[in-house]
């Protein structure tokens, strides 16, 4: 008879997305001796794509140490444990992809999985905490402990700027993963990694903006009117005094689309069309006026107001749109770190990541003003840490005709 595994596999992020990390470790089946633990630190990631990573790390343990091994996945996450057993769909692309690596580990025939309350997945969700407990410590975050072995030295760090710069000068400086440290930098009070940058740029006025009408990502996909065209030129040339971008990246809306093609041919940088990056879908209320809606749907628009929940008829809540939108601004970061990024986005989606960074309610989208072709700046710290730079920015439209929010 084979041997037999149980992984245990966890992950977390602080803030969702937020710094995160993976833990998973592998026991003997028979004794439940523990053979061996893992533990990384992923950047800013979503809590369900540091959950798939878990389950990834301690696949790849298990048939390291034994290919044929019959695995049991124990894991305190439903939606991994039902995806992975086929039962529930899988939408998202960064975490299908977690998946399709996970499949490829290991024959169907040899993996069963069990969902076990968070108490009983313990040990794992306790290698999460040591990773991000040691990034916050200026540490890797990167673990693997076997039996016996002993732990490892934290990488020590320079004494001072002087040393930091002449060991970043050298390459000699401490690496985390494949990277080297450079000289530290510093936001408000604290050391920190160098960014990624994201310029959150509202579309221009379309023409159901400029009548104050909703319009969202179900309904008639309007072009840009000719004055957000001119907005679009004007958001360009001063992202040129920006001191530009590496990329662009877009919802595939036709007025986000116009927008970015504006942007990128200016910055002669590519364009990248993210999903999920696109408006709310208002249902019924599509193409009507908030004084419109108002009359019709009182009793909805009032509960739309009062609960992130609600969603319109027919349509999405705030707060399954933070959920998509929040994913996919992870996987962005993630795939373009340390990069200069122009987001051009919608209302909502912006309003989103603002309110992620600041780790703000949702509530508070409600609360926000954000005019067409404005743009809202967000660094995001490689450990977790996001500042605000600016908001709803619109000098660069003096002079051009704008309309209000919708």
């Amino acid at each position: 008879m084979g041997r037999s595994f149980v992984v245990e596999a966890d992950g977390g992020s602080r803030g969702n997305p937020g710094p995160a990390a993976y833990g998973a470790l592998v026991r003997d089946a028979g004794t439940g001796q523990v053979l061996v633990e893992v533990a990384g630190f992923l950047g800013v990631a979503t809590n369900n794509v540091a959950e798939y990573s878990g389950l990834v790390a301690g696949l790849v343990e298990a048939v390291a140490l034994d290919a044929a091994a019959a695995v049991e996945v124990r894991m305190d996450s439903k939606l991994v444990i039902e995806q992975m057993s086929g039962r529930w769909s899988i939408k998202h692309p960064a975490m299908r992809e977690l998946a399709t690596r996970a499949r490829k580990l290991i024959s169907a025939r040899q993996v069963t999985f069990t969902w076990v309350p968070r108490k009983a997945n313990s040990a794992a969700d306790a290698l999460v905490n040591e990773s991000l407990d040691a990034v916050q410590r200026g540490e890797s975050g990167q673990l693997r402990r076997t039996p016996g072995s002993p732990p490892a030295p934290p990488p020590q760090r320079p004494d001072g700027p002087a040393a930091v710069a002449e060991a970043a000068a050298t390459g000699t400086a401490s690496a985390t993963g494949d990277q080297v440290r450079p000289p530290d930098r510093f936001t408000g009070w604290r050391a920190a990694w160098p960014p990624t940058t994201t310029l959150l740029l509202r579309h221009g006025a379309s023409p159901m903006s400029l009548a104050r009408q909703f319009s969202g990502s179900g309904g008639t996909d309007p072009a840009l009117a000719p004055v957000g065209v001119a907005q679009a030129v004007a958001a360009a040339a001063d992202l040129v005094a920006r001191g530009g971008a590496d990329v662009v990246v877009a919802s595939p809306l036709r007025r986000t689309r116009q927008t970015a093609e504006v942007v990128a041919a200016e910055l002669g940088a590519s364009v990248d069309l993210v999903e999920d990056l696109r408006e709310c879908a208002f249902g019924q209320w599509d193409g009507f006026t908030f004084a419109e809606v108002q009359e019709r749907w009182p009793q909805q628009l009032t509960a739309w107001l009062a609960s992130t929940d609600v969603a319109p008829p027919g349509g999405e809540s705030v707060a399954e749109v933070a959920t998509r939108v929040a994913a996919a601004l992870a996987t962005v970061i993630d795939r373009y770190r340390g990069k200069r990024i122009v987001v051009v986005a919608h209302v909502t989606p912006i309003k989103v990541a603002v309110a992620t960074a600041l780790d703000a309610p949702l509530h508070s989208l409600f609360r926000m003003e954000l005019a067409p072709c404005s743009i809202s700046t967000v660094a995001w710290w490689q450990d977790g840490t996001s500042t605000l730079l600016g908001y709803a920015e619109a000098a660069h439209l003096r002079g051009v005709e704008s309309a209000e929010d919708a």
